[in-house]
């Protein structure tokens, strides 16, 4: 059997090799660049396609890059030297650990518990369980950065659960009776909750890097400065979710009295607060508390933590009292195939850059949005519009930002947007598009397969809720960045 799928295989491939030899270098391009593109193209296309597992391709990708020497082409050492670099960033390690702490949510059951006890206090009516669900998700999002373990193997496993109870299922042709409506609140959370914290998604530091890389580090987003601008047009957005589905999707049950019961069932069994999730919850609220800064803001600059530091503590301290285990840590799948694909994309992503691509790039679009004689706010618009719905063609938000996030920044930052001000838009759209497809980003399959939701019904509230979310960013955001100034 093989390793890859070969026709998507063949089409990457193709495209790699056409930008290489065939189609000529453009103008004010440097050659490595466009080497450098092509491998970077023929990375994304297979990973839209499928065509492997991304930490293999991931693998493959780097490898090109040492052997073609197209970073370094006076030193094979250098070559290397270059390909590997993408592992010394400490915001690919910070997700890594972060991924490798929120383990012990589903290990511990605080995980469960926490959502539990939102359905226990909120979930008398239909409505109040999708507030309930859209709490829970929003409580946990800050130390998971698997959007997909959150929305999916955490809070959908208890969305089922709380149908079933219903009686509403797929199987028995009784999914609006409220498991519809559950679970696109289910899934309609998680890219909101992913806009607001850094470490809510993987590719989040990745745009971290990316604005700091297009500013020459004059902007450095920290966590808190991202939490807090998220918080206003996030919370806004929560709010507003479950609402509008409930308008959108009705469900045929209104009332559901039993819901608090059932949760109340399901905390009783798990017993009180036990030894490892006492400490999860100490783990969770000090990597809070040095995230923030609150040591730097009480005591002064010198009492600030780098994040990455902070995670380590954090895991740190989860091994230390057994609440982890190295086997735990070692049989984490997800979080050691992250640090590599991230390694290989943000190494290609930095030398697009250094090598002068994104800045070629950012010019074409930059005359494209130039020649409508916008204002730049009409420019900021139309950037984050033509950003956000390209994310149809894609089924990964890190193939997507990794492909456009840099060229567009640059783009507005050359038409004359405030430089923060755009930057955070287009951070917020790259979760916020997750909501368009039931192929948009990992939690959408599992999500969309466990068959609620028609097609027709998934695509539609995708639509509604991108107008409806960007629609807040846009709005509220703004206003709430100008009060914040930032712009």
């Amino acid at each position: 059997m093989l390793a890859f799928k070969p026709l998507p295989s063949l089409v990457s491939v193709t495209l790699g090799l056409a930008l290489w030899f065939v189609i000529p270098v453009p103008d004010g391009v440097n050659p490595e660049a466009w080497h450098v593109l092509a491998i970077f193209v023929a990375t994304i296309a297979a990973i839209i396609g499928k065509t492997m597992r991304i930490g293999a391709l991931a693998i493959i990708a780097i490898t090109v890059v040492a052997l073609t020497g197209v970073t370094n082409p006076e030193s094979s050492k250098g070559a290397v030297s270059d390909a590997l670099s993408g592992f010394s960033n400490p915001l690919i390690w910070l997700i890594g650990l972060a991924i490798m702490i929120s383990r012990g949510l589903s290990k511990t059951g605080l995980g469960n518990r926490i959502g539990y006890a939102f359905i226990a206090a909120f979930g008398k009516r239909t409505l109040g369980i999708g507030y309930a669900l859209s709490l829970a998700e929003l409580t946990i999002a800050p130390i998971t950065p698997s959007n997909t373990a959150r929305g999916g193997g955490i809070m959908h496993p208890i969305m089922r659960s709380i149908a079933d109870s219903f009686g509403s299922s797929p199987e028995s042709g009784t999914s609006k009776k409220i498991g519809e409506y559950l679970a696109l609140v289910n899934y309609h959370a998680n890219p909101i909750t992913s806009a607001m914290f850094i470490t809510a998604t993987a590719p989040n530091p990745l745009i971290v890097d990316l604005i700091a890389k297009a500013t020459d580090s004059a902007i450095s987003i920290t966590w808190t400065q991202w939490a807090l601008a998220a918080l206003l047009p996030g919370l806004v957005a929560i709010a507003l979710m479950p609402a509008v589905l409930y308008v959108l999707y009705p469900p045929e049950l209104k009332r559901t009295p039993d819901a608090t019961s059932f949760a109340r069932e399901q905390l009783t069994a798990m017993g009180p607060l036990d030894r490892g999730e006492k400490i999860m919850i100490g783990v969770f609220g000090l990597l809070l508390i040095l995230w923030a800064g609150i040591p730097a803001m009480l005591f002064g600059p010198e009492f600030k933590v780098n994040s990455t530091a902070v995670a380590l503590l954090g895991l740190s301290i989860l091994l230390v009292t057994n609440v982890l285990t190295w086997d735990d840590i070692l049989g984490e799948k997800s979080a050691w195939d992250t640090i590599v694909w991230f390694a290989a994309l943000v190494m290609m992503a930095s030398f697009l850059g250094k090598l002068g691509l994104i800045g070629w790039f950012s010019g074409v679009i930059e005359e494209g949005i130039s020649s409508f004689n916008m204002g730049w706010f009409g420019m900021a618009l139309a950037l984050t519009g033509v950003y956000f719905y390209a994310h149809y063609f894609f089924a990964s938000t890190t193939a997507h930002i990794t492909a456009m996030y840099a060229a567009f920044l640059a783009a507005g930052i050359a038409l004359g947007i405030p430089t923060l001000y755009i930057a955070l838009l287009l951070a917020g759209a790259s979760s916020l598009m997750m909501s368009l497809t039931h192929y948009a980003t990992g939690t959408a399959p599992i999500i969309f397969g466990s068959g609620y939701v028609e097609l027709g019904t998934w695509w539609k509230a995708g639509l509604v809720m991108s107008l409806v979310n960007l629609t807040v960013w846009v709005g509220v955001g703004s206003l709430w960045w100008k009060v914040l100034g930032y712009w």
